[in-house]
């Protein structure tokens, strides 16, 4: 056999070399053997062997090549394949070759090269493939916003939750960087960017703001990390907590609701107990003859211990664990059950009444306690209203949501006490308790409802939600 001779090729590692004779016989050298798991008699094999070596898979693209090879249709032969070793294991290889000579009609008459070991590298490459999947999958399947941006505030990256909550494609992000999305006016910016600036890192919340303006709170996490270049980015995740936010808020309320309650049930019978006592002692002396020169301030007492009573009553109904029952029942029934008392308020202050009712289904109430939700939410409207005013009160299905809206004319609702609407003892009128919307509040929660409001210098509307 005519080989080249190829022992000083360099021996890497991971390579080894190898030669290939006009009749097909392959000569490689021992680092082959060691490198391939098999020991041939005198280090030789046939190439009809090496193609069984090649995996299925990679046998049309290698065969291929090296046909073409030796026709002379390119100079190199280099392919990446597998290789079934001796263990059994498929080994990655790279191997590159060359006709070295062919005879005078264009036959090759021999051909050397190389194969070089690379199953560690192409592990590795999966290894980071997958890692690289894994990221892809977690940055854009991502419950909170994900941003990637360079030290000074430029965002090259941002995942679907981002572009959501932003409401902004990820191109008007990365044009418009960080500070698009930061309300500056929040009191807390500046210390957490200095902490930003100081250590890189930021865990906590911040005003954050749409692209329409409106703004919200952003529970943020960031840090600094090397890109692979070696230079510095920045992660920041982004969690929109509005709705946690006021479901605390509203817990914080309703806890002090319950409380105000649980202090009243506590008290209640101890002060209602002398007050029957008090009010009977002056019904009898407002009718004795002695005492009748007296009978306006008998009755202006027994009128204000009524009053007293009925305070007391409302503190009673803020209790969360009160005891109700609660039955299927129509709101539509119980509105117009009521509806003469509340035209009765209405004539008496000049106000106009508009009932805008939708078929809806029944759900279970209570329809003590919705009688005062209606008439406290329907007194308030009256009251915030000049005379000539008209309150309209609708009913209407929302999705799974029975919707018990009450619409005023009124001036709308102060800014300032806009957050504190249904806390116990808030009043804006000259002689209210203060406790009207707290009780309203309070016979939602115990109806599984809530109630959201929407106001305005033209009037403000609340809306009752049921869950059917």
């Amino acid at each position: 056999m005519n080989f080249l001779n190829i022992s000083k090729i360099a021996n890497i590692t991971n390579s080894c070399s190898l030669g290939i004779s006009c009749t097909g016989e392959i000569y490689y050298s021992p680092r082959c053997a060691e490198m391939l798991g098999y020991s041939l008699k005198q280090n030789e094999m046939h190439i009809s062997m090496w193609k069984k070596m090649i995996h299925p898979d990679d046998k049309p693209a290698v065969m291929k090549a090296f046909n073409e090879h030796l026709e002379g249709h390119t100079t190199r032969l280099e392919n990446e394949h597998r290789l079934l070793a001796g263990s059994g294991e498929w080994k990655w290889i790279i191997d590159r070759g060359e006709v070295i000579a062919r005879d005078n009609y264009g036959k090759p008459l021999r051909m050397v090269g190389t194969i070089v070991d690379i199953t560690e590298r192409k592990k590795a490459e999966e290894t980071l493939r997958e890692s690289e999947e894994r990221y892809c999958l977690l940055f854009n399947n991502s419950i909170d916003a994900v941003l990637l941006a360079d030290p000074g505030g430029g965002v090259y990256a941002a995942n679907p939750e981002a572009c959501r909550i932003f409401e902004r494609t990820e191109d008007e992000l990365c044009q418009s960087g960080i500070d698009c999305i930061i309300d500056t006016t929040d009191p807390s910016y500046y210390a957490v960017l200095k902490e930003w600036n100081r250590t890189g890192k930021f865990k906590g919340e911040l005003t954050l703001k749409r692209k329409n303006g409106a703004i919200f709170t952003g529970e943020i996490s960031s840090a600094i990390f090397k890109d692979k270049n070696g230079h510095y980015k920045t992660s920041i995740f982004i969690r929109d907590i509005t709705e946690r936010k006021q479901f605390e808020k509203e817990m914080a309320r309703l806890d002090r609701l319950n409380l105000v309650g649980e202090m009243a049930a506590g008290i209640g019978h101890e002060i209602r107990n002398p007050m029957t006592t008090v009010r009977g002692f002056l019904q009898m002396l407002e009718g004795k003859q002695d005492c009748s020169k007296y009978k306006k301030y008998f009755n202006l007492m027994i009128s204000e211990l009524d009053r007293t009573n009925t305070i007391i009553t409302e503190f009673l109904s803020l209790a969360k664990n009160k005891t109700v029952e609660l039955k299927p029942q129509n709101i539509n029934h119980i509105i117009q059950a009521l509806f003469p008392l509340i035209e009765a308020d209405g004539m008496i202050t000049d106000k106009n009444i508009e009932i805008e009712t939708s078929e809806v289904p029944d759900i279970a109430l209570n329809e003590k306690e919705i009688r005062q939700l209606i008439l406290n939410l329907v007194r308030n409207g009256f009251e915030a209203m000049s005379p000539g005013g008209k309150l309209t009160i609708k009913t209407f299905r929302d999705g799974d949501e029975v919707v018990f809206a009450v619409q005023d004319q009124g001036g709308g609702i102060k800014t300032d006490i806009l957050d504190k609407i249904g806390t116990p003892f808030l009043t804006t009128k000259d002689y209210g308790t203060g406790l009207g919307l707290a009780v309203c509040f309070s016979i939602a929660s115990r109806h599984n409802a809530t109630i959201n409001f929407e106001t305005s210098l033209c009037g403000t509307t609340f809306f009752v939600r049921f869950k059917m």
